[in-house]
């Protein structure tokens, strides 16, 4: 993918979640079931970096739930930055920083992290070059034995989510412009909007794992009524990065 179209998809997103991020955290009232699922695995005393935190329900369960460990919660949006400070809740030690997660800028100085959430986060990145990118920053900040946790949004395995996706000239764009499984969904409430979303294939992010330095520890769908439409990973350091078909600097 070309720089130039990939930093128009980062602008289209990037006004999206500013522009609707009310209706959007509305939208976010409660964590998905397969985020949940990996709630009941924690200890309750890791040190968790959450990226792309949006409105700060995760921070919240781990909160209600008494979590020990410190949080961090990262995010690009200002505004679901301060909904999320407002959702707070607890003693538990949580800080959130804006930062752009697809220009590699945390926000974040130093730190190791027991665990690193990226829930409906890495769809969002567009190119090859800036899912490694993101991915070996994660791996330098995992500490010994640490884990990363992610998900991506199976969407085309809904009918009516499929009726979402546009065409790519409603942004201005053409079909080549962008890599084979970018696709285009609009917003329906309070308000009119387009994102880019990557579906991802367990193929294709098992290889992304490799090319990254990390090993698959687990794979798993969950996610609503039919309860396939998040694609979960758990992945954690490998202790070298494996060679791959694909130029993943593309």
């Amino acid at each position: 993918m070309q720089e130039e179209i990939a930093q128009r998809l980062i602008d289209l997103n990037q006004r999206f979640y500013q522009s609707l991020a009310a209706p959007f955290a509305e939208t976010r009232g409660r964590l998905q079931s397969g985020v949940l699922r990996v709630l009941e695995g924690l200890r309750g005393d890791e040190r968790i970096l959450d990226l792309g935190c949006g409105n700060g329900e995760l921070a919240a369960e781990l909160a209600r739930r008494g979590h020990a460990g410190s949080y961090v919660g990262v995010d690009f949006s200002a505004e679901l930055l301060a909904i999320a400070r407002e959702n707070a809740v607890g003693a538990m030690e949580a800080e959130f920083l804006q930062g752009d997660l697809a220009e590699g800028e945390w926000g974040l100085e130093t730190g190791d992290f027991d665990l690193v959430t990226a829930f409906a986060v890495l769809h969002h990145i567009p190119g090859r070059a800036r899912w490694r990118a993101l991915l070996e920053q994660v791996r330098g900040r995992l500490g010994a034995g640490g884990r990363l946790v992610h998900s991506n949004w199976q969407f085309l395995n809904s009918a009516r989510l499929r009726e979402r996706v546009q065409p790519w000239e409603a942004a201005g764009l053409a079909d080549e412009d962008v890599d084979a499984g970018d696709y285009l969904l609009d917003w329906r409430r309070d308000g009119a909007g387009l994102r880019y979303v990557h579906h991802f294939s367990e193929a294709e992010l098992a290889e992304l794992a490799a090319a990254s330095g990390f090993q698959v520890v687990e794979t798993f769908r969950s996610d609503g009524d039919t309860g396939d439409l998040g694609l979960y990973g758990v992945w954690e350091a490998s202790l070298q990065v494996a060679s791959t078909k694909k130029d993943w600097n593309e």
